[in-house]
């Protein structure tokens, strides 16, 4: 996908704003007293209300495991001559009513492991505010909840908490706040919720909640946030939530909801969020929509919606961002969008519009991205989109548009993003693009049309430009050598065009392109040595030019190549040897040329297209025998060699494919013939080829049971467990959350093939794996210190944590991201860069962790994905485009760098970075308040941290630096 981002305010955001607002005062409790524990009440008085409730606050302390130095320490056994006021004015979390009793209760972020099992609802029955968001608190929520009648806040946010939900909530009439989201709770939402008529903010999101959604949730007139998103709804939207008038964020997204968007939602007046994206919603979009005149987002990507658009969209005066692209979606665009001044945002991609672009968009001054590809729009590119100046995402690709380029595009000062590809224009690129005024234009793609004329000189002034796409066109003339002064291009795509000369040298400059292709021109004469600098590079075709002479040497230093084409040329010489010096597993095409003598001996040739070369010859299929192996072949050494380099692969691609087998005959095979090893690896208990995996896994199953008790943390697609197997020997396990039936083995594989070949000190080592029919699971190096989230949310932990140490962790996650976007082959993003996926070892090195949602980048590919990844850190681009790249990764790297500095996560602040002056964002402003201010030396670190974090959260992905550069500043900075 091509579009840039949409910022968007998400309901975490929203919760985190409500969770520090003082709650509502206690109101009279509704109906009669319930009627619980006479003798308990009894006594209750006979000792005084704090003695009881702070009895059984230490025997629900007494259940659970605390981390050391934990803040619940000053909860204290209360001696006999004490004040019963104790807990009311010296117990962490505790807030007490003028009565002495308990009233509040907020343990949030308190590092707590246990149940509720010991929690005694009776004796606190007085709470108003009851908060345990963000710990590690796990089994059901009991039904006694409801003993809480006069609870008005209630937050279990970022738990482990799993059951239902307790349908006795709904008899906690008082209540106006309440937050479940982000636990592992399944079943159905039950309709009792709807007797909460007091409530304002309902979060039930990112759990595992099925069924559909109750009608009767329509009853709670007084709600303003109901968010039910990242579940596994279905049914349909009611029509009763169109009651809820006081409503200003609405989020169902990524369910599996179906049926018809209700035209009951818009009496929705004050609705200013409306999110309904990646579900399976058909039918038309209602033109009630039209009355939300409040709303700001409107996102209904990602369904099955069709019909037109409705042209009452163009009321809604306030709108900033309309995203409607990836659904069924036919007819024209309305004119009437023209009326949408607030616009900033605008994707109706992937759908099937025709008819022209209105030219009313260009009174869309505010527009700064603009998707309209994969339709199947004609006409011409009206000129008035040049009319809004500080526009910078441009995507017509995938069209049927026709005529000129308009000149005034090229005037657009702002562009970062112009694709215009695939359609049917004509002529030459305007002359508007030659003179520099594009400067700021990172991604051109004018490819597959019909233009004519040479490649304008002054391109070369593009010096940010990273991809150029001009094939498939009718351009000739030689490539112009200003060109070389885009040093950072990455993607170079000229084929398919009339291009004659030579290959310029000043392709050098080239530093980091991997992907060059020049094939179907006229060009020709010699490959030039300086191809070898392009280290780089994974994909390089020149086919079907004219290119002559001997294939140049230096072509063994493209260390990072994945294919090779240089058939349909006029190659001579000979293969060179450093061939043999390639990569293995390279796609290698040599055909159609003139070259002559033996094919080098690698594995790289064993599949490699090399027909139509008479005069070479070799051991390969295909080519005739060279005179000395047909005399030498039964004795020839390297025959051998060749024969064990194809079927090594070939045997371990087996073994990966059926683990279990191949664990097994390895066992068996290790009992005939013992294997050490290897001396990198010596001394681990575990490696990918030396251990034997039945004993491991009975050894693991012993350790751990996969018990709760063993637990030490979640991953993406997983429960992760500490398991000690001998008494100087800890490893991590993580299990995959489903049986066999229901595993991602997708997911899993690419977390094996991606870490089974990492060395990086800041990323986790991978020691095995195992997929068996009972149990999945990767096992890990134990990291002693835990995730980097769990020191910064705790007020006693995040005091560990100096400034010297937290600029190194920053340094530490960067240079593992340099590594995983720039020195893999083929790259990896990780796409879900959170505090809670960096591990620290015993030394505060930073370890990059939980490989279970990356992607392995094809450059044939479009990348596109599903949302991945963690809310507060997933680059907006991604949350809204499915663009899976390497910028989405730099992206959440800021969030996190900021959130180390801050000690917090950094919230609204990264929307408003643009808006702040650079001296904002300094030490003093934004630092952790927990541990003393850095000194001098150490504040010019933080400070460099911060200015990167600045750069790595711009909204636009290709104004971001890449990770090598962020490391790299900080090599240096921190010096």
């Amino acid at each position: 996908m091509e579009q840039g981002g949409v910022p968007s305010q998400t309901i975490e955001d929203e919760g985190n704003k409500i969770s520090h607002e003082e709650p509502i005062e206690d109101t009279e409790t509704r109906g009669a007293p319930m009627q619980t524990d006479e003798i308990e009440q009894t006594e209750l008085e006979a000792t005084g209300p704090d003695m009881q409730s702070a009895d059984a606050l230490l025997k629900w302390k007494e259940s659970l495991e605390i981390p050391k130095n934990s803040l619940l320490s000053s909860w204290i056994p209360i001696p006999l001559n004490s004040s019963a006021s104790v807990p009311c004015t010296s117990w962490f979390g505790v807030v007490c009513n003028a009565d002495g009793s308990i009233q509040k209760l907020n343990l949030n972020s308190s590092g707590l492991k246990g149940t509720l099992h010991q929690f005694s609802f009776s004796l606190l029955h007085n709470l108003t505010h009851f908060d345990l968001s963000l710990n590690n608190l796990f089994g059901p929520i009991p039904p006694e909840i409801q003993l809480l009648s006069k609870l008005v806040y209630l937050d279990f946010t970022e738990n482990k908490f799993s059951g239902v939900i307790p349908p006795e909530i709904g008899t906690l009439h008082q209540l106006s706040i309440l937050y479940l989201n982000s636990n592992n709770i399944s079943g159905s939402i039950p309709s009792s919720l709807g007797d909460l008529t007091s409530l304002i903010v309902l979060c039930l999101h990112q759990n595992q909640l099925s069924g559909p959604i109750p009608i009767e949730i329509g009853n709670l007139k007084s709600l303003t946030h109901l968010a039910v998103y990242k579940n596994q709804l279905t049914g349909s939207i009611p029509s009763s939530l169109g009651n809820l008038t006081s409503l200003n964020l609405l989020y169902l997204y990524q369910n599996q909801l179906s049926g018809k968007i209700p035209a009951e939602l818009g009496n929705l007046k004050s609705l200013t969020d409306l999110q309904l994206s990646v579900n399976q919603l058909n039918g038309s979009i209602p033109s009630s929509l039209g009355n939300l005149t409040s709303l700001n987002f409107l996102y209904l990507f990602q369904n099955q919606l069709s019909g037109p658009i409705p042209v009452e969209l163009g009321n809604l005066k306030s709108l900033t961002h309309l995203v409607v692209s990836e659904n069924q979606l036919n007819g024209s665009i309305p004119s009437s969008f023209g009326d949408l001044t607030s616009l900033n945002v605008l994707y109706l991609h992937q759908n099937h519009l025709s008819g022209p672009i209105p030219i009313e968009l260009g009174n869309l001054k505010s527009l700064t991205d603009l998707a309209l590809r994969g339709n199947q729009l004609n006409g011409s590119i009206p000129s008035s989109l040049a009319n809004p100046s500080n526009i910078r995402w441009l995507a017509l690709v995938e069209n049927k548009l026709s005529g000129h380029i308009p000149s005034e595009i090229g005037m657009l000062k702002s562009l970062t993003h112009l694709s215009v590809g695939r359609n049917q224009l004509s002529g030459f690129i305007p002359s508007s693009f030659e003179f520099g005024n594009l400067t700021q234009l990172h991604r051109l793609n004018l490819s597959s049309n019909h233009l004519v004329g040479e490649i304008p000189k002054e391109f070369g002034k593009m010096i940010l430009m990273l991809e150029l796409y001009l094939s498939g066109n009718q351009l000739s003339g030689v490539i112009p050598l200003e060109l070389g002064f885009c040093e950072l291009l990455e993607v170079l795509d000229l084929s398919k065009n009339r291009l004659n000369g030579t290959i310029p040298r000043s392709i050098d400059q080239w530093a980091h392109i991997h992907y060059l292709n020049l094939s179907n021109n006229k060009l020709s004469e010699k490959i030039p040595s300086e191809i070898g600098k392009l280290v780089h590079l994974t994909e390089l075709d020149l086919s079907h030019n004219f290119l002559t002479k001997e294939i140049p040497s230096e072509v063994q230093s493209l260390q990072s190549l994945q294919k090779l084409d240089l058939s349909h040329n006029r190659l001579s010489g000979s293969i060179p040897d450093a061939f043999v010096n390639l990569p293995r597993g390279i796609d290698i095409n040599l055909s159609f040329n003139r070259l002559s003598g033996p094919v080098p001996l690698s594995a790289n040739f064993v599949n490699a297209s090399i027909e139509s070369n008479p005069n070479l010859c070799g051991n390969i299929t295909g080519v005739k025998l060279c005179q000395t192996q047909i005399m030498k072949k039964k004795n020839d050494p390297f025959h051998h060699k060749l024969v064990l380099v194809i079927m090594l692969p070939l045997i371990g691609a087996v073994l990966l494919g059926v683990c279990t087998y191949g664990l097994i005959a390895y066992q068996q095979q290790k009992k005939k013939s013992p294997q050490k090893p290897s001396d990198d690896e010596t001394g681990d208990y575990f490696s990918i080829t030396s251990f034997d995996g039945a004993v491991v896994y009975d050894d693991i199953l012993k350790a751990t049971n996969f018990d709760e008790a063993y637990s030490i943390g979640n991953g993406g697609y997983g429960t992760v467990y500490k398991a000690e197997l001998q008494p100087n020997n800890v490893v991590a396990v993580k299990k995959l959350h489903s049986g066999c039936e229901n595993v991602d083995h997708n997911g899993f594989l690419n977390e094996v093939r991606a870490l089974t070949n990492i060395r990086h000190r800041n990323i986790v080592k991978l020691y095995g794996y195992c997929s068996h029919a009972r149990h999945s699971f990767l096992i890990y190096e134990y990291l002693e210190n835990g995730s980097l989230g769990s020191f910064l949310r705790s007020d006693v932990l995040a005091k560990e944590l100096d400034w010297l140490k937290r600029v190194n962790i920053v340094k530490g996650v960067a240079n593992g991201l340099a590594y995983m976007h720039h020195d893999r082959s083929p790259p990896i993003i990780h796409r879900d860069i959170s505090i809670a996926n960096i591990l620290l070892d015993s030394d505060y090195e930073a370890h990059i962790s939980d490989f279970g949602t990356l992607k392995l980048l094809k450059l044939d590919s479009s990348n596109w994905t599903a949302i991945a990844g963690t809310y507060g850190y997933i680059a907006p681009e991604l949350a809204y485009t499915m663009v899976a790249n390497e910028k989405c990764d730099v992206y959440s790297f800021g969030v996190v760098a900021l959130e180390v500095v801050m000690g917090k996560h950094p919230g609204e602040l990264i929307t408003s970075l643009p808006t702040l002056s650079a001296d904002h964002l300094v030490p003093e402003n934004v630092e952790d308040s927990r541990i003393p201010p850095p000194s001098s030396q150490v504040e010019k670190q933080v400070r460099s941290v911060l200015s990167l974090t600045r750069a790595c959260l711009n909204s636009n992905p290709l104004e971001r630096p890449t990770m090598q550069q962020v490391s790299n500043r900080l090599m240096k900075d921190l010096l």
